[in-house]
């Protein structure tokens, strides 16, 4: 058995122990995801390492291919997106589900920037789901348990709807927020 196999699914990024190699592992992570949101994923890694303020081989040392700066940038947002959860779990039920919410807006327009170049059958991409899952169906419940969604609406489909929105060109964040905030009232549980 593989080294890889052995370890099972990868579903947290692995950063450096040394403080100085973690600072330049996240920049080269900010830098990546920053610069396939601007130009997919043909952004240039020799830019990428510029606007992360290391030198090429730095990015090599940390990525050695491509394919691994992908991976690793997807497995970072899982990270953020169950990260934001956690930290969100003492909000009000809607609050806390809606702040989560925000945050998959980001995690999705990574994803989408990246898409083609994820392995979408691969172990990683199925246990990052997973997690995902876990980390916001708690919040969607504790919502629907104190009456703030609607009993129509499932979790997968407030996913679905927020990732279509993502989708949509916007003039500027304000706009983005608007139209976020127009689709979540449409969720939300009225009083009879």
């Amino acid at each position: 058995m593989n080294e890889k196999a052995a370890e099972g699914p990868r579903t947290r990024v692995r950063r450096p122990q040394r403080a100085d190699a973690r600072r330049n592992f996240d920049a080269l992570l900010a830098a990546a995801r920053e610069a396939f949101a601007e130009r997919g994923t043909d952004a240039s890694l020799e830019d990428i390492a510029r606007r992360a303020g290391v030198g090429i081989g730095t990015l090599y040392r940390n990525f050695p291919t491509r394919q691994d700066l992908f991976d690793s940038v997807y497995l970072d947002e899982i990270d953020e997106l169950c990260d934001a959860a956690r930290q969100a779990a003492d909000l009000p039920p809607w609050e806390a589900l809606a702040a989560w919410l925000r945050r998959f807006v980001d995690y999705a327009a990574t994803k989408r920037a990246i898409y083609e170049a994820l392995n979408r059958d691969s172990e990683m991409m199925r246990s990052s789901r997973v997690a995902m899952y876990e980390a916001g169906q708690p919040l969607f419940d504790r919502a629907r348990e104190a009456g703030v969604i609607r009993g129509d609406v499932t979790f997968d489909d407030v996913l679905r709807m927020v990732s279509g929105i993502t989708g949509a060109g916007f003039v500027d964040e304000d706009q983005r927020e608007r139209v976020l905030g127009m689709a979540l009232d449409g969720v939300r549980a009225r009083p009879a």
